[in-house]
């Protein structure tokens, strides 16, 4: 009877150990996570070696076809997400108007472009993606056998048609997603040192 319940004390206090060093590893995580958010170049820069580690795995053992298939339809949802805005008039007209929404005509005022994927959450789930594609390389039950052309042609066709619509329907809101063209303010500043060092 004793050491029963000294088994259970045992098996409590190691449940503990764990939860305690699970919270701490999630705090530590979270930590870098955010110390990493201004720095958009690094990450992406780090998300590209994943992709190309992930690359060379799949072509040098020739096989996980579908599995970077599933990873490219995948990614592509992303990306639509990441190009829409966060309110689509086309789909909720009322909540448009309710909330924040595109400018349609000349006179509107200007409302800056507010993602429904935001860029670090865009980073984050792309980056988990290949990560999570890459251990799936290596567990055989993966590695169905399919004709990879047939898989490439086919996803080519979805990201041209999808892609194809997402530009309509930018034309259409006028809209862009990016911020390349856009006017930056913030020059008056050193142009007003500059001419006070000048005084």
């Amino acid at each position: 009877m004793d050491s029963g319940g000294g088994d259970s004390s045992g098996s409590a206090g190691a449940a503990a150990a764990a939860a305690k060093w699970r919270r701490e590893a999630t705090r530590a995580f979270q930590y870098y996570l955010d110390r990493s958010t201004p720095h958009a170049t690094g990450r992406w820069v780090g998300t590209l070696v994943v992709a190309g580690v992930y690359a060379l795995r799949v072509l040098s053992i020739h096989g996980f076809y579908i599995v970077s298939y599933g990873l490219g339809i995948y990614l592509l949802n992303l990306l639509i997400g990441f190009l829409s805005p966060m309110v689509d008039p086309e789909l909720d007209p009322s909540a448009a108007a309710a909330g924040p929404a595109l400018p349609t005509r000349g006179s509107d005022e200007f409302k800056p472009f507010i993602r429904r994927l935001p860029e670090f959450k865009f980073w984050y789930a792309i980056t988990k993606a290949f990560l999570i594609a890459f251990v799936m390389t290596f567990f055989s039950v993966f590695d169905v056998p399919v004709f990879w052309p047939i898989l490439l042609c086919y996803w080519i066709v979805l990201f041209v048609l999808t892609m194809k619509r997402q530009i309509l329907h930018m034309v259409k809101y006028k809209y862009v997603p990016f911020n390349i063209g856009k006017q930056k303010y913030g020059g008056k500043k050193g142009g007003a040192s500059s001419s006070s060092s000048k005084d």
